[in-house]
């Protein structure tokens, strides 16, 4: 009786420790709770809440030029690597750049690299079947949108489905302490709008609306995004392809998320690195994937072979 009441005495410092330190999870005694966790999800909650914080700070044009360009930054570390290289391996870089990425992409408050390449391989391998964790098919929009994640079976990384990424300390790092990459670019922004703000009056910005705009807007918008190839992408659009689940392929969602909306050409062929098979299917990450393979950055991108191209 008096473990129990331990422990549930003990939850909320649980909680709050693994905003901080994900390895704090693997004591959880609910690894497979499907059950929403409101103490450990409160950050997520605020973040949106923060949002409101517009009224009180106004916006300037420079406020909002950030806060695309941290938008379209952040995309693409997604899409290009936490997505089709960290997920899928559709093409090679070096270790640093590899870094610089995952750190990027851990701006977004999406966990850290090793955790999203687990679930999504995870997704790939039961895709909308009862074991796919946030299939639309199976449990709804809300769910698979954001209620998924928000749960201790979600919150927990499956480290067998990346022995090829975990063998990398840097990266179990940026795992393990997701959240303090976001919190220096928080930090960073706030100063940076205050050092705008009296060095260039004329500019009409400050420390609190850069940080209110720069970070938390774009990172809600940004989440949002994302998420739309979970909740949307497996109900809405066109299916070139009979693959055994139900992605679709949307020309809005390939706009907003940079290319990850031709969904159905992905689950086709997951292991390439362009998922707009055709020139009128616009893929903007494909094409600074070219861009920085043209610059030596990155290599060996995999095409989608001519058969699979052509098959129905």
């Amino acid at each position: 009786m008096n473990s129990v009441s331990d422990h549930h005495k003990h939850r909320p410092l649980h909680a709050v420790a693994q905003w901080f330190d994900t390895d704090a999870a693997a004591q959880d005694d609910a690894a497979a709770d499907e059950r929403i966790d409101w103490l450990r999800v409160a950050p997520f909650i605020a973040m949106h809440l923060a949002c409101m914080g517009v009224i009180w700070v106004g916006f300037s044009w420079t406020a909002i030029a950030v806060a695309a360009a941290l938008y379209a930054l952040r995309m693409f570390a997604l899409t290009g690597f936490y997505h089709r290289y960290f997920s899928h391996r559709a093409f090679k870089t070096s270790r640093t750049l590899q870094f610089v990425f995952a750190a990027i992409g851990a701006m977004c408050v999406q966990r850290g690299p090793l955790w999203w390449a687990a679930h999504h391989r995870n997704h790939h391998r039961h895709a909308d079947t009862q074991a796919d964790i946030h299939s639309p098919v199976q449990r709804g929009f809300w769910w698979s949108h954001m209620g998924w994640f928000l749960t201790a079976r979600g919150f927990r990384t499956d480290w067998q489905r990346i022995p090829d990424l975990r063998r990398y300390p840097e990266l179990r790092w940026l795992d393990r302490f997701d959240i303090a990459v976001p919190i220096l670019l928080a930090v960073a922004l706030y100063f940076f709008g205050r050092w705008l703000g009296a060095a260039y009056p004329e500019l009409h910005t400050s420390g609190a609306q850069m940080l209110i705009w720069g970070f938390f807007v774009s990172t809600v918008v940004l989440f949002h995004a994302t998420v739309t190839i979970n909740s949307l992408a497996h109900r809405f659009g066109s299916r070139r392809f009979a693959t055994r689940d139900n992605s679709r392929n949307n020309w809005l969602l390939a706009l907003i998320t940079f290319g990850e909306g031709w969904h159905n050409n992905h689950h086709h062929f997951p292991g390439a690195a362009r998922q707009g098979f055709h020139w009128w299917e616009l893929d903007v990450t494909y094409y600074l994937l070219r861009a920085f393979a043209a610059c030596g950055l990155v290599w060996d991108l995999k095409p989608v072979p001519a058969a699979l191209r052509r098959a129905r």
